[in-house]
């Protein structure tokens, strides 16, 4: 810790630097406001793919997709078209409160709480409570006699996002629940716990922005007092948090991603197979498992476009040299792709530029960043080649969020350091 004190840090899903800046100068979020006030608030980039999976383990983990190997919420297993859903055992770079060969760092005491990605929980010199998406709770939990009390309380992992197809009321209603429990369970382990180092996310906010976000920006609309007072919430509890703590204590905040309004859902595979690089056993496809022979390259979410490349994949078709011809002509298509006179696609990555370390081989050979208001989806199965669904907003690659504060201190002057350089100095580490 920077000063010898104990480090705090909270993470906001999905929770955008624009958003923050509105609801904290607005008096919405006055306890946050007053603390970046006097520390260091600042615009960051999320990682790329922009993906929570993604994000959070390269957030904790202080390194890049390269050297973690997590991409995204599926994967195909090695050598094989079929789908898997990588967990907390696949990150191939220990988190900061484990030591490089994952066992438990002793050094400090950490109580880590709700983080994405952590599932199943691993030991800790401390307390661990697995984030999204965990599937058991008795998995979810470090040391495993936490569960009774937990379980007790009926303690939420997420809110349940299918409340939202039933109306927007009971979502909201369930969400709330969720927060509740969220907070009795932080303050629990806050008073009994001796910790160091104390993390927690709140992962709700990623859940009411996509679907509410319209209410955000729409003061008329019948959400929007609701949406608010989500956030007003979370501000309440980082008031009584950061009044316990003393001089010489950190305190930081840091959101995966931003967001922003979303128009309709662009499915790459429908284009690649339009465009003849995506040859299928069948159409509609089941699964990855009916592409077919012939296949240049497929899509996987959020925009990840992988070259089917022989000797890697059981039905590869392109050869080692063809590879970079490839990804400059499907880039050069994806970056004309208009819908309705707007650009679908505002960005391409090539592999080689942003991805190094030993996951590095597995990593996409292109990663597509969405136009405003285009979220770019990697279903196999879909007929069209773009729609609209229930969610109303989506993620966005430049416009998270990070700032924090030392007690006793101001320490204003440290906007434009990295997100990744700032947790892991938060920490100590």
């Amino acid at each position: 810790m920077l000063s010898g004190g104990k480090t705090v840090l909270i993470g906001l899903d999905g929770a955008p630097y624009g958003l923050v800046k509105d609801l904290t100068d607005n008096g919405v979020m006055p306890n946050l406001g007053e603390i970046l006030s006097e520390g260091s608030f600042c615009k960051i980039n999320s990682s790329l793919p922009e993906i929570s999976s993604t994000a959070w383990a390269t957030i904790i983990t202080g390194s890049n997709p390269g050297e973690h190997g997590l991409y995204g919420f599926t994967d195909l297993a090695a050598g094989t078209y079929t789908t898997i859903f990588p967990n907390f055992t696949q990150i191939k770079k220990a988190p900061f409160w484990m030591e490089e060969d994952f066992s438990c760092r002793t050094d400090k005491r950490y109580s880590i709480l709700n983080v994405p990605v952590t599932y199943p929980a691993r030991e800790v010199n401390g307390i661990h409570i697995s984030g999204f998406v965990a599937l058991d709770l008795d998995k979810a939990i470090y040391p495993p006699d936490l569960y009774e009390e937990l379980s007790a309380n009926d303690y939420r992992i997420d809110v349940d996002a299918y409340k939202a197809h039933e109306s927007m009321t009971n979502f909201l209603r369930d969400l709330d629940l969720t927060l509740d429990k969220r907070i009795q369970m932080a303050w629990s382990i806050w008073e009994k716990e001796d910790w160091d180092v104390f993390m927690m996310v709140f992962t709700g906010t990623d859940r009411l922005s996509h679907f509410l976000w319209n209410a955000y920006e729409d003061n008329g609309h019948e959400h929007h007092d609701a949406f608010l007072d989500h956030f007003r919430r979370i501000d309440e509890y980082i008031g009584s948090l950061y009044g316990r703590l003393s001089d010489g204590d950190t305190i930081a905040f840091v959101s995966d991603h931003g967001f922003e309004l979303l128009e309709q859902e662009v499915f790459i595979n429908r284009y690649l197979y339009e465009w003849g690089y995506l040859k299928l056993k069948q159409f509609p496809a089941k699964s990855y498992n009916d592409i077919d022979s012939d296949t240049s390259a497929f899509c996987m979410d959020p925009g990840r476009i992988y070259v089917n490349i022989e000797g890697e994949y059981p039905r590869g078709s392109v050869a080692a040299d063809e590879v970079e011809s490839l990804c400059a002509e499907i880039s050069d298509r994806f970056m004309e792709l208009e819908i309705d006179g707007k650009k679908v696609v505002s960005e391409v990555f090539r592999k080689e530029d942003i991805f190094a370390g030993p996951c590095a081989d597995k990593a996409p050979h292109l990663v597509l960043i969405g136009g405003e208001g285009f979220d770019l989806k990697g279903s196999i199965k879909s007929e069209v080649f773009a729609a609209k669904n229930i969610f109303n907003g989506k993620h966005t690659y430049d416009n998270a969020f990070w700032g924090k504060r030392v007690l006793g201190d101001v320490d204003g002057s440290e906007n434009g350091i990295s997100c990744i350089q700032e947790v892991r100095g938060a920490l100590g580490l």
